[in-house]
């Protein structure tokens, strides 16, 4: 039996390629076969001692069945460790019951992951009461990475004059993330204030629109699933006289339709890393994987 593999879901495969160029161990592809009825046959084509299972949860709720398959496959083979690369990490947003009668779909979800895996490896997982993986996966390794230097590279890389730049979060959430950022990049940053009024339904305002004019704004975020956040920050931004505005992004979830909204409110790029397949990938994550699973190689 081979000490290692790479095992990635088919929707995975180019992204799971770049990992296996980063790190020299073997890629197969688990076979998914679809039946008129929707359900699922999941065949696993070769086995390890340590199986590496990439698959970024991004509309979870097929992905995840399929998963927890793959998983039972792995190991009635006899796989003895099972590692999952899961770069988008789904259900994380609803970490308590808002309502009554809600279920609290992140400790489900998390739950079910930890019976399956002995590791769990994914990227700035949308963590907000919840203050570490580890808490909602108990009794496994975690690993939650952050895409904050990716995203740092890619504002050095435009080269553009740091005192002409600020960093903006949209949101309360994301001030951590917005300091990472700014503080990679030696610039000013600054946190909006939103308010949800509904899915696709927000309000964001500013506490300071002093430091906003004639700047050259990178709007930063960890997750844009339909992008209201970003319009409506992008609106209140060029009202507030911002020069330009880029957006960056850890994961990519939204439509074309989306994006067009956005560019219609002020954006002028958008660019995302690569946890998911979208078309504003610009930022690789298989560095930052490579040396997560780095521990395994020496195991």
């Amino acid at each position: 039996m081979m000490k290692r593999l790479i095992a990635a879901m088919p929707e995975d495969l180019k992204a799971a390629q770049r990992l296996e160029a980063k790190t020299g161990v073997a890629l197969s592809e688990i076979n998914i076969h679809k039946f008129p009825d929707g359900e699922s046959l999941v065949r696993v084509p070769s086995i390890a001692e340590t199986v590496i299972v990439y698959c970024s949860l991004n509309d979870p709720n097929a992905k995840l069945i399929e998963l927890g398959l793959a998983a039972s496959a792995f190991r009635d083979a006899g796989v003895k460790r099972l590692v999952l690369v899961a770069p988008y990490l789904c259900y994380m947003r609803q970490d308590i019951a808002f309502h009554k009668g809600e279920a609290v779909a992140q400790r489900v979800v998390c739950g079910l992951l930890a019976q399956w895996f002995d590791r769990v490896i994914t990227v700035e997982p949308h963590l907000h009461r919840t203050k570490t993986l580890a808490a909602v996966m108990p009794g496994i390794e975690t690993s939650a990475l952050s895409a904050a230097s990716l995203l740092a590279d890619l504002i050095q890389h435009d080269a553009v004059a740091v005192t002409d730049m600020l960093i903006v979060g949209p949101d309360a959430e994301s001030q951590s993330w917005t300091a990472s950022v700014a503080s990679a990049v030696g610039a000013q940053y600054m946190t909006l204030r939103k308010q949800r009024e509904g899915d696709c339904k927000v309000s964001v305002t500013a506490e300071d629109t002093a430091t906003i004019a004639d700047k050259h704004i990178y709007l930063v975020d960890d997750v844009i699933s339909t992008g209201a956040t970003i319009s409506a920050a992008a609106s209140l931004l060029k009202t507030h006289g911002a020069k330009r505005i880029d957006v960056l992004a850890a994961h990519a979830l939204f439509t074309k339709a989306d994006e067009q909204n956005m560019l219609k409110a002020g954006v002028a790029s958008i660019r995302s890393t690569d946890t998911v397949a979208h078309a504003t990938n610009a930022a690789e994550i298989s560095p930052l994987l490579a040396a997560a699973l780095e521990k395994e190689w020496r195991s």
